[in-house]
């Protein structure tokens, strides 16, 4: 294979990716609003959205990662033309994907009280609990949305989702303006504004994607039939079995970076703010790579059913290769504009604060740059992780991504962070070492598991 030979691939790569990347990003800028309009009221505010949030993104992990075993299996189903085994996953992954939408929403609802051991700044834990309620139940709509779109993307229509996202944008930017500040007759809610916003723009996101895709004739036969009543148990476990370790993936990589928002709360206000400031950065740039995480499953799951390996390691292989490039572009810029992008988040004229505002940006600004150096090694774990999930092979990369973040990255975040006068940059370091190793011992899998496809279908032959 020579370089044309994948590079080829990158203009159907990027049509397939970019309406995914664009709904990803949609996720990420609703975080981001969020952070600078309530950025502009103080850091303690700052500080209270990332510390609610914290709990927010452990239980998204899980029910986002669990829905990802639906695209593999619409995308076999799509591949061999079975609309009946497409309609199967569909209907079975959205039955469950609600139950676990309930599920975390209650689990996160009673465990509220735990924020008071976490060693977090009083006045920041108060702020945050009002803020946790609200945004808590949106987990359901949120999760409901992710069944709808996995199926969506599992047909290779990708479409529909970044459209849900952009309406579910302006709703939620319109509702923050309105609700934090009070503009108009509307109430002042500060913190309380933003959760309202965003439990909004859930609700309008799923409603589009529901009536958006049972509107076109393609989709029709895929929403037949459904019922409570023909929910079988041997097709809730196959997803089960699937989407469990997807959740948990996820789960080990997100738990980590809020392991580090913890980490960060422990050290202040001041450093947590500034933990929240690099990170909306860092997950706007980590989007890119997710959605070609998503294409990579996507197309790796149709060569699966069509049983070409040598095709599968090709298109693989290349959205790898566009990856990188990416990365590349990004950790450039954060490596310019380091000390510029983190004044958008916060009032340097609020004469007040100004210390304390000084001080997060400098904090911010050295974050940055530590998240310039992990730009490739984020970016090729995650479409790694879409194409070993294309394979259906979730299992294996489950136990590396637990060994990678947990006994090599975040014992490293400790020790730098709380045990050095690192601080913050030290949490970061530690960061940076698992996404690394995650990166390097997931390519070897899936590396491996297609050569070793790739003999067998020639052996057969």
């Amino acid at each position: 294979m020579t370089l044309a030979n994948y590079t080829k691939e990158f203009s159907y790569n990027l049509r397939l990716a970019y309406p995914i990347i664009l709904g990803m990003l949609g996720h990420t800028v609703v975080g981001i609003v969020d952070n600078i309009m309530v950025g502009k009221l103080g850091p303690s505010e700052l500080a209270a959205v990332s510390l609610g949030n914290s709990f927010i993104f452990i239980a998204m992990s899980l029910g986002i990662g669990f829905s990802t075993a639906i695209t593999p299996l619409v995308a076999e189903a799509d591949g061999k033309s079975d609309v009946k085994k497409g309609r199967e996953a569909f209907h079975h992954g959205l039955y469950l994907c609600t139950i676990l939408g309930v599920v975390l929403f209650t689990i996160i609802y009673f465990s509220k009280p735990l924020i008071v051991y976490m060693k977090q700044p009083d006045h920041v834990v108060e702020l945050a609990k009002p803020y946790l309620d609200i945004v808590a139940f949106s987990l359901i709509p949120l999760i409901m949305f992710q069944a709808y779109k996995q199926f969506a993307d599992g047909m290779s229509q990708t479409k529909y989702s970044m459209w849900a996202t952009i309406l579910a944008n302006i709703t939620n930017i319109s509702l923050n303006y309105l609700l934090i500040y009070g503009i108009w007759f509307f109430p002042k809610l500060g913190i309380v504004g933003a959760a309202v916003g965003t439990i909004a723009s859930r609700i309008v996101m799923l409603a589009f994607m529901h009536y958006a895709l049972k509107s076109r004739h393609r989709f029709q036969p895929y929403f037949e039939g459904f019922s409570i009543k023909e929910i079988k148990k041997e097709v809730n476990l196959k997803i089960i079995k699937l989407g469990s370790p997807s959740a948990m993936q996820m789960f080990f990589e997100v738990a980590l970076f809020t392991g580090a928002i913890w980490l960060s709360g422990s050290l202040g206000t001041n450093s947590q703010a500034a933990n929240q400031i690099a990170l909306s950065l860092a997950s706007f740039t980590f989007m890119f790579a997710s959605g070609l995480s998503v294409a990579a499953m996507i197309r790796v799951g149709n060569q699966k059913g069509l049983e070409d390996y040598a095709k599968l390691r090709l298109v693989a292989f290349s959205i790898f290769l566009l990856t990188v490039f990416l990365e590349i572009i990004f950790a450039l810029t954060f490596l310019l504009l380091h000390e510029h992008l983190p004044k958008l988040f916060l009032d340097l004229k609020d004469v007040e604060n100004l210390e304390k505002n000084l001080e997060v940006v400098s904090v911010a600004s050295k974050l940055l740059l530590i998240a310039a150096i992990f730009q490739i090694s984020d970016g090729l774990q995650v479409v790694v992780l879409g194409a070993l999930r294309g394979l259906q092979d979730v299992k294996v990369p489950m136990y590396i991504t637990f060994i990678a973040y947990w006994l090599v990255g975040f014992p490293i975040s400790i020790y730098l962070g709380l045990f050095t006068t690192l601080g913050a940059t030290g949490i970061w370091i530690g960061l940076s070492a698992g996404l690394t190793v995650a990166a390097v011992i997931l390519f070897m899998r899936f590396n491996s598991e297609t050569k070793h496809m790739v003999l067998k279908s020639l052996e057969e032959e």
